[in-house]
């Protein structure tokens, strides 16, 4: 008597699985273009509909633009560099002469009202004054000098500060910065106006190409935040030029002319874009 073969469970698992695997890649194969790619559209769901876009998907492009905008404000502070230099026939004569001219500055800028903490030593050499004849060279002197970084200095009280130093013992003036205390306020309304310029710009760009604008979907910041500064170097360089008796019979509060510092910021805003409704 023949014995019944009972029918495989695992074997009819395989087959259904290889048969639905072969369909798939058939109708992959099928919406390949001809170079075996398959193309597909990016879509996204619509903004609700308190952003004035129907509640529709549409195609995921964007317009970018880069808006710059600046805004001009007045310094009313100001950080000065200079320094004491001073010439000695003995090393150890020239660093006590130095420091005793140096402290007489610093207890100027005391009695003038401002704070130590805005004083700094910021700079301090010697070296050798050499006297070349021939071939041999000969030390006739030192030399030394001490740069001090003064901040937080009042711009109406620039020019009298100045003046006093120099009678205290300053003979060079390295440089003058000026700077604006409103610096924050300035900067984030620059920005605003770059936001505002930038929505301008690209409405006219939807618009030339027949689309409408939607959502902002990015901004990038590309300027540097820093503090707004304008560094006087033509002062400084004249004052340097004009040596310390010039230096001193010269200076007056009229070579103060901070002018003004422009805040400029640069941005770069991406829009979403839809065509335009028919």
């Amino acid at each position: 008597m023949k014995q019944q073969t009972k029918p495989n469970p695992f074997k009819k698992f395989f087959l259904l699985t290889s048969f639905f695997s072969a369909a798939i890649l058939y109708c992959t194969a099928c919406g390949n273009d001809s170079n075996g790619t398959t193309p597909s559209i990016e879509t996204v769901q619509a903004a609700p509909p308190s952003a004035g876009i129907p509640d529709s998907t549409y195609y995921r492009d964007t317009i970018s633009v880069n808006s710059s905008e600046k805004v001009a404000v007045i310094p009313d502070i100001a950080e000065v560099v200079y320094a004491v230099r001073t010439e000695a026939k003995d090393a150890a004569g020239c660093q006590q002469q130095n420091n005793a001219d140096v402290n007489n500055v610093i207890n100027l800028l005391k009695s003038l009202g401002i704070e130590e903490t805005a004083v700094r030593t910021s700079d301090y050499y010697m070296y050798p004054i050499y006297n070349y004849s021939g071939n041999t060279q000969k030390i006739t002197g030192y030399e030394a000098s001490t740069s001090l970084t003064v901040s937080k200095l009042a711009i109406d009280d620039l020019g009298n500060v100045l003046a006093k130093s120099v009678e205290a013992g300053i003979n060079n003036i390295q440089s003058i910065t000026y700077m604006s205390s409103q610096y924050d306020e300035a900067y984030s309304d620059a920005l605003k106006l770059a936001m505002r310029s930038a929505e301008t710009k690209a409405s006219a760009l939807a618009e030339a190409g027949n689309c409408s604008l939607g959502n902002v979907v990015g901004v990038r910041e590309n300027s540097n935040y820093g503090e707004a500064r304008y560094t006087d170097n033509a002062l400084s360089s004249k004052m340097r030029e004009a040596g310390s008796l010039a230096l001193e019979s010269s200076l007056d509060e009229s070579a103060v002319m901070p002018g003004e510092i422009n805040i400029e910021v640069n941005i770069t805003v991406d829009y979403l874009i839809r065509p335009a409704t028919p």
